[in-house]
């Protein structure tokens, strides 16, 4: 029993781990250091709860409230000291090319994520990168759908303004 615990969660781990990877990203604006923390984190917690996890019908959402929580926690304790850099150091991601996404405004956009509040932060990337409902959201945040609601108009306003007209750089016209 305990070697097939042990297997179900390594299947589990190995088959989200990216996708914990990229959210993580988004939650922390880039840092990947800190995004790995994150995952790590994630994925401690729900060994540890494993066997009671595994019988919920979506381990894979429980697993994405487990992180946006730990990122949360994390902007609450984090030192009044830390400070985000100008610019990313390579990561070795993937290039434009293979991905057919655009770094330009990758990077345009994750410098506007973390000039967000964190919980303005999460609920975006809850809401649009993990294309969660409102309800989920609110769960997931330990928060009501009418704050999810506000948070996410308020969110947005924000990022268009940081933005201003920055985007239509990238637009094909």
């Amino acid at each position: 029993m305990r070697h097939g615990r042990r297997d179900g969660f390594r299947e589990f781990a190995a088959g989200r781990s990216g996708h914990l990877y990229r959210s993580a990203c988004l939650l922390a604006s880039g840092d990947t250091h800190l995004a790995e923390d994150l995952v790590q984190e994630t994925l401690g917690r729900m060994y540890l709860h494993w066997g009671r996890i595994s019988r919920i019908d979506n381990p894979a959402a429980y697993a994405q409230t487990v992180l946006v929580r730990a990122f949360l926690t994390h902007q609450r304790r984090r030192s009044a000291g830390e400070r985000p850099v100008g610019e990313f150091p390579d990561s070795g991601a993937p290039s434009a090319a293979a991905g057919g996404a655009d770094p330009e405004l990758r990077l345009t956009l994750l410098e506007a994520l973390g000039r967000l509040a964190p919980k303005d932060r999460a609920v975006l990337v809850l809401r649009y990168w993990e294309d969660r409902s409102v309800e989920e959201t609110a769960d997931a945040m330990n928060a009501s759908s009418a704050a999810v609601r506000t948070r996410t108009s308020r969110a947005l306003a924000r990022l268009r303004e940081q933005l201003g007209g920055s985007l239509t750089a990238f637009a094909d016209l």
